[in-house]
């Protein structure tokens, strides 16, 4: 597939805009978390992505922040950058799902909410306004969000991907690591990754009030 320069620096534009904006929320400590956009069209099997490059300072911006990949998570162009160690995760959720964009980020409250529904393998949220975010419309609507192990072997988490995708929910979390949040687009993806924040942060919270009652 032959990627446009323009294309490319439209990617890495707008992953540079999402990036900065995600760090000065302390969404990316100690380097964590990747970013990606597609890039050009999408085929099931052979597609291309522009995504954070491995082991970077997120709160700064540098010319060697992105980097292209295709479907197999290989860089498409000679670099010296290495993809985040996490691109295989993004790749099966590009393949399963026809996203244009998946954020994943390491906060408190995504772990803790993992933690805190691990043995029910998804965290529940009941009548919330944020899930609305979701285009889900109905009256005290309840969704259930996937969570997936974080094994160490990150092939062994991609091939689980398609099979805990709830075709109305755009997120997976890993247990004790983050949250993957996808959409049509970056603007829509970010919005879901918002959501999902809100939601996580009630649901721990609201935990401890009735925990405390």
């Amino acid at each position: 597939m032959t990627i446009l320069l323009e294309e490319k620096q439209r990617a890495f534009a707008e992953l540079r805009e999402i990036k900065a904006n995600l760090a000065a929320r302390g969404w990316f400590p100690a380097t964590s978390g990747n970013l990606s956009v597609r890039v050009g069209g999408f085929e099931p099997e052979a597609f291309t992505f522009a995504i954070t490059s491995s082991g970077r300072d997120k709160s700064v911006q540098t010319p060697e922040d992105f980097l292209l990949v295709n479907e197999k998570g290989l860089p498409t162009e000679a670099t010296s950058l290495r993809p985040s160690a996490e691109t295989l995760i993004h790749s099966e959720i590009y393949r399963a799902t026809g996203a244009g964009a998946i954020f994943h980020v390491h906060t408190i409250f995504n772990n803790l909410a993992s933690e805190l529904y691990w043995e029910r393998k998804s965290i529940p949220v009941v009548g919330v306004e944020l899930i609305k975010a979701f285009n889900i419309w109905e009256e005290d609507a309840q969704i259930e969000i996937p969570i997936l192990p974080n094994y160490a072997d990150i092939p062994r988490i991609a091939e689980l991907v398609e099979g805990a995708i709830v075709p109305r929910i755009p997120g997976i979390v890993l247990h004790k690591h983050g949250i993957y949040a996808w959409g049509a687009n970056a603007f829509e993806a970010k919005r879901h990754l918002e959501a999902f924040e809100y939601l996580f942060e009630y649901v721990y919270r609201s935990h401890l009030l009735h925990k405390g009652l």
